[in-house]
């Protein structure tokens, strides 16, 4: 089956937290109100400005919904601002237990997992790629990332797991990649993230490789773009991640985020494949044309409710904000969630600090002057990353702040959501900062 994908290259904001202001914010938080309840509830009153963003939004009808969730430290539950539909035609309204398509934040959670994998031994940061895949050992690399594919050369050194964790492993992405690299991509099927079952115009449809393994074997005959370790470049590195995760674990990828990270954080809510018994719970996800938001993958209907020809660890998961925000405390918690230790303190530390290489030069690149850890951006205490469909996610280590922003629209630069976003936090934040020195 064909399925149509959309992701968008602008990712320089991705990221729920950047530094100035709101980092200088941290002997405020310690007095703010949420994180003093144990059960979440709506802390709008608090954040003034967040909540007339989120509703200004909705009330103008540009999404169906925008919720936003605020954790302290180890609190049992984020409390929330914003609110709407699951749909503009519904009235369904949204709430911790409603399902987003989270795209790239899929990214984090895969690049936790493969930290798991060398916490057990089982990989190395620094091993090389083929030792895993052999296929890779012989993968070559344009002379020109537009020219031909026969235009190639050897590879000066091998991809590593740190490489494909960090996107500095040189390969391509059907967002990225142009010329015959793309072409290649398309005529394989290496698809990361699914969109609809409807066809989009302008988005050319993609009939995906059959299977995980086929899809990596696949992805090893294609030139890489640039030499391994050189260029910071977002990439399927993440997808062939879960490839990886499958060998070195000898589990089905999806089976093994089930078995070592979901189900002993509690996360029961996210999935590949929405259960048919849980379709109530779904977003609707909308298109962007000229201002006006267009269902592209309504909940009842959506591409989600079938299973993946592919499992995509770059994109390919549906998330409630309940569920996320666990991974998030989990992370806050260096790997301890409720008395479990699901991932040791040392893999948190090292997969969320920056693990570029130093042979890698940023110059122009979406990450000028910021770092990438397993999966995610690293900077000044941050961690995190976005999705293709809006989402946000992220945890502050320096203040003990775990936050997200939930909505579904594509393109995600159809609106400065996460510019308005950023500017009202900082406001609000400024605000209680005055309140408390007065």
């Amino acid at each position: 089956m064909a399925i149509h994908t959309l992701e968008q290259p602008d990712l320089s904001r991705r990221s729920l937290f950047r530094g100035g202001g709101y980092l200088a914010a941290g002997a405020a938080l310690a007095t703010l109100p949420f994180g003093r309840q144990l059960l979440a509830h709506d802390v709008s009153e608090s954040w003034p400005n967040v909540a007339a963003m989120a509703q200004k939004y909705v009330s103008e009808r540009k999404v169906a919904n925008m919720f936003l969730t605020f954790g302290w430290n180890q609190e049992d539950h984020a409390h929330t601002v914003g609110g709407g539909n699951l749909s503009l035609a519904g009235s369904t309204t949204v709430d911790e237990n409603s399902l987003y398509r989270i795209y790239s934040m899929t990214k984090p959670i895969t690049g936790m997992a493969i930290m798991m994998l060398i916490d057990d031994g089982l990989l190395t940061l620094d091993q090389p790629l083929s030792d895993v895949l052999p296929k890779f050992k012989d993968t070559q690399v344009l002379v020109d990332p537009e020219g031909s594919l026969d235009d190639t050369v050897a590879p000066v050194r091998e991809i590593t797991i740190r490489h494909l964790l960090t996107h500095t492993a040189g390969l391509g992405y059907l967002i990225t990649s142009k010329g015959p690299q793309l072409e290649a991509y398309r005529e394989k099927g290496l698809v990361g993230g699914r969109v609809s079952r409807m066809p989009i115009p302008g988005i050319p449809p993609v009939t995906p490789a059959p299977g995980l393994e086929v899809w990596a074997d696949r992805l090893a005959e294609v030139p890489l773009t640039v030499q391994p370790g050189t260029k910071w470049i977002y990439s399927a590195s993440i997808d062939l991640l879960g490839r990886i995760i499958e060998v070195a674990s000898d589990m089905e990828f999806e089976a093994f985020l089930q078995k070592r990270m979901f189900e002993p954080l509690g996360m029961t809510s996210t999935w590949m494949t929405v259960p048919d018994s849980e379709m109530a719970r779904l977003t609707d996800n909308y298109g962007i044309v000229a201002g006006t938001a267009f269902p592209i993958d309504p909940g009842s209907n959506s591409i989600f409710l079938d299973a993946p020809g592919v499992p995509s660890g770059g994109g390919g998961l549906v998330s409630s904000p309940k569920d996320y925000d666990r991974f998030l405390r989990m992370l806050l918690g260096y790997g301890m969630l409720d008395g479990t230790r699901v991932m040791s303190e040392e893999a948190v530390r090292v997969g969320t600090s920056n693990l570029i290489p130093d042979t890698v030069d940023m110059t122009g690149s979406w990450m000028e002057g910021q770092g990438h850890g397993a999966g995610g951006r690293s900077l000044n205490g941050t961690f995190g990353w976005g999705g293709a469909a809006g989402t946000l996610g992220a945890v502050d280590f320096n203040l003990g702040l775990r936050s997200a922003l939930w909505t579904q629209y594509m393109p995600t630069e159809a609106y400065p959501v996460r510019d308005e976003f950023l500017a009202a936090l900082e406001t609000d934040l400024a605000s209680m900062r005055a309140k408390q020195a007065a």
